[in-house]
């Protein structure tokens, strides 16, 4: 089996659209959940989001900017900047081996609402010409595989808030195996429309706006923690088998170095104590290390009453009284959860807190949850850190639970 080399992270995200603007807000402890000023935010109880400052028509030619939905303009934009960080210059030949593994949890949502408002409301008697290409779920890895010439394995994977942890895992075992070089993998998410916020804020799942700071609404594992926060963006990674990487002289961020999955099967929206531990288990098992090895958790830490004190007791179990030793924390209080691209974007959260030895912060984290009780890193960042390995967990709708280790370079 192949060592695992991260070579290039790409993102468009809350907390800004480059790696190192993420980076310092993420250390500062910022929010990017914001109230919506949408036409519709009037009609949602709770009219907060975690948004990007992204205007596709700006970086898009039009005839390729008319087929793509925003999820795909996300996608798009985070791999060609992934790439661009790789230094990746693949020729004919070894273009078929490069893979595309994305992950998504809603695809082409602002498409389907569109064709929905045409079709019921202002009926129209037909849609957009390419709708179909538009929202298909497997339109961002199509786009990126199209832009790039990759002729590699080209899958998309749903498994909702999962989504990208399984895109990268899954990449990461083909590149194991020796079946392809390298793999584009994370995940892409534009789920901000009105029918969709709509159908979260039914399964009372969604945080209430904070009156004092809507910034702070997302509070996860605190004692009045309400709900998740949804938000948009994509994170994309180059994974690299490790000796092409060190042969061709690349920088290596990290090594992708374990990946665990596994299926809660209680209920389709509870979690277990008993699935989150497995999947971490076998996370550290296909790593071959031993839990002390860990140095930070990136939790899946939604911010709801259910996932947080079901994630506290697996840490627990997988990890015995050490657990209150590692710090731990959600950054989905700052980025928002960002469903099917979650768990990219929080592995690269990873990949930095072992680069920098930073464990980031968990903010809006005021009154402590008896139930909650581990080093969650409260409201500011913690530096200079020993940090050599960093797991990050994702949970999801559904029961399919991806856990990610990750090491800083050796």
């Amino acid at each position: 089996m192949r060592r695992v080399a991260i070579t290039g992270m790409g993102l468009v995200s809350p907390l800004g659209n480059s790696v190192p603007e993420f980076f310092a807000q993420l250390i500062s402890g910022v929010s990017g959940i914001r109230t919506l000023s949408s036409e519709f935010s009037g009609e949602l109880a709770s009219p907060v989001a975690a948004t990007v400052d992204f205007d596709g028509a700006q970086v898009f030619p039009l005839t390729q900017y008319r087929m793509l939905d925003r999820v795909s303009q996300f996608a798009l934009s985070a791999a060609q900047a992934a790439l661009r960080d790789a230094a990746l210059d693949v020729d004919g030949k070894s273009s078929e081996r490069v893979g595309v593994f994305i992950g998504t949890g809603m695809g082409g949502a602002q498409t389907l609402e569109q064709g929905y408002r045409d079709l019921f409301i202002d009926k129209a008697r037909s849609v957009k010409p390419f709708s179909v290409l538009m929202a298909m779920q497997n339109a961002p890895a199509s786009w990126i595989a199209l832009d790039h010439g990759f002729t590699g394995p080209n899958l998309t994977f749903s498994t909702a808030c999962s989504s990208s942890a399984v895109a990268i895992g899954e990449a990461w075992g083909r590149i194991r195996q020796g079946e392809v070089d390298f793999m584009v993998a994370g995940g892409a998410e534009a789920p901000l429309t009105l029918g969709v916020l709509k159908a979260w804020e039914s399964l009372r799942t969604v945080a209430k706006v904070d009156a004092s700071n809507p910034a702070s609404s997302c509070k996860p594992f605190s004692a009045n923690r309400s709900g998740l926060v949804l938000g948009e963006g994509a994170a994309i990674l180059v994974l690299e088998a490790w000796d092409h990487a060190v042969e061709r002289g690349a920088r290596i961020h990290a090594e992708l170095m374990g990946y665990g999955l596994c299926t809660d099967t209680g209920h389709i929206t509870r979690p277990s104590v008993e699935g989150q531990a497995r999947a971490m288990q076998l996370a550290l098992a296909a790593a071959g290390i031993e839990t002390a090895d860990i140095g930070y958790i990136n939790a899946h830490g939604t911010g709801t009453v259910a996932n947080d004190a079901v994630e506290t007791a697996a840490i627990k179990q997988v990890f015995g009284p050490a657990a209150y030793e590692i710090p731990v924390s959600s950054t989905k209080s700052m980025h928002g959860h960002l469903l099917g691209a979650a768990g990219a974007l929080e592995l690269m959260t990873s990949i930095l807190a072992v680069q920098s030895g930073t464990a980031f912060p968990t903010m809006h984290l005021h009154e402590p949850d008896p139930e909650c009780d581990l080093d969650y890193v409260p409201n500011e960042a913690r530096k200079n850190l020993d940090i050599a390995t960093a797991m990050s967990n994702s949970f999801a709708f559904g029961g399919t639970n991806a856990v990610l280790i990750t090491r800083r370079m050796q």
